[in-house]
């Protein structure tokens, strides 16, 4: 046993302080960036480097859509069934396929799924679509090889593989099993229980910056998975050297969630507008009040996936109702002025330049919290 004296800092542990800046407004702050992975040899164009979480809420065919148009990435959830996947994927109904990932675990019944899931679409523009491989814990040996099989038997893929916290895996994922994107966060998600139930994590603002250096100086690159709770977190994410962000809370309870929803019915509908965000086009008897979102190792998730919680195992995650916000694109946009202000205050013309102009201040207290 030892013990790290060095203290690990996590979003609320800082503030970036203002630095001068020649840019004179922020739309013309550039909010996207050109990707290059050499482990396939492919690039993204014009990326919006915000990504919806692979949650069977928010990894959802109706987000791809919304988030592909706004050039930014989704992580569909792997809880469709095959015919689904293939409807999707044959009728192309996002504006990039380039920005869409499917994901999958590394079970031999997910690995199957994929297979299948691919050979049906080869046919179609989709040849090899982009891939998330999601587990729990990414330091398992056998995470390791089957990123390895997966990266042979899909060379053009962008592979996005995770969760760990550390350099040294990160470095492994991307030099040894061929991962072009790791996600770095364990223990940091909203609807996540694993730091009550094991003790394990990391504080996410120190996991970025410690894994981006070393996925740099290895040809890769990071996405930070957890944390975001509001626009200043995915800033200090970026400016912390995350590639890209992935995002479940703050899209949760969008309109483009699938899920349980609850609803309320109106009285007399026919005679009623509908008076929120997303308007049906016709008089309607219900309207959208808040959505059922858990963690994909709650004992929800579990109950509806998998039968249970398996008696070797326990539930890590929480079950919790997300108000209606509307929509999803709204969100997008709200998290964007936010990124670009913080460019404007730090002199970063790109949000690829956020790392280089950033300091970071260690503070007991982030903002006023007396209406909170």
């Amino acid at each position: 046993m030892r013990i790290i004296e060095n203290k690990k800092l996590d979003f609320d542990d800082v503030l970036i302080q203002p630095r001068r800046s020649k840019l004179s407004s922020r739309k013309d702050v550039v909010i996207t960036r050109d990707f290059d992975f050499p482990n396939t040899n492919s690039q993204l164009k014009k990326c919006c480097p915000l990504v919806a979480a692979n949650m069977d809420t928010t990894g959802s065919f109706y987000m791809a859509n919304t988030m592909s148009k706004l050039n930014a990435m989704v992580c569909l959830h792997k809880h469709y069934k095959i015919e689904q996947y293939v409807e999707y994927f044959k009728n192309d109904l996002s504006h990039s396929s380039d920005f869409v990932f499917y994901s999958t675990g590394t079970s031999s019944s997910d690995l199957s799924r994929m297979d299948k899931v691919f050979e049906k679409i080869k046919t179609y523009r989709w040849k090899q679509p982009n891939i998330c491989v999601d587990v729990a814990n990414g330091y398992s040996e056998k995470f390791v090889k089957t990123l390895t099989k997966i990266r042979e038997k899909y060379p053009n893929s962008i592979i996005m593989a995770g969760n760990v916290v550390t350099p040294e895996m990160t470095e492994q994922l991307i030099m040894k099993a061929g991962v072009d994107i790791v996600k770095i966060g364990i223990g940091s998600g909203s609807v996540c229980t694993t730091r009550l139930k094991t003790g394990v994590g990391y504080p996410q603002l120190s996991a970025v910056i410690e894994c981006a250096e070393a996925a740099k100086h290895s040809g890769g690159y990071v996405c930070s998975d957890g944390g975001c709770r509001t626009p200043a977190d995915v800033c200090k994410a970026l400016c912390a050297g995350a590639d890209f962000v992935m995002l479940g809370s703050m899209l949760a309870g969008t309109n483009e969630c699938d899920g349980e929803w609850t609803y309320e019915f109106l009285a007399d509908s026919g005679d009623l507008k509908f008076w929120q965000p997303i308007d049906p086009g016709y008089a309607t008897e219900r309207r959208k009040v808040s959505l059922q979102f858990y963690g994909m190792s709650s004992k929800e998730a579990q109950d509806k996936h998998h039968d249970g919680v398996a008696n070797y195992r326990t539930s890590e995650g929480r079950c919790v109702q997300i108000p209606y916000k509307g929509l999803a694109e709204e969100i997008i946009q709200d998290i964007l002025g936010g990124v670009r202000s913080c460019c404007t205050y730090i002199g970063a013309n790109q949000i690829k330049e956020m790392p280089d102009k950033t300091i970071f201040i260690k503070v007991n207290n982030t903002h006023n919290r007396i209406y909170e």
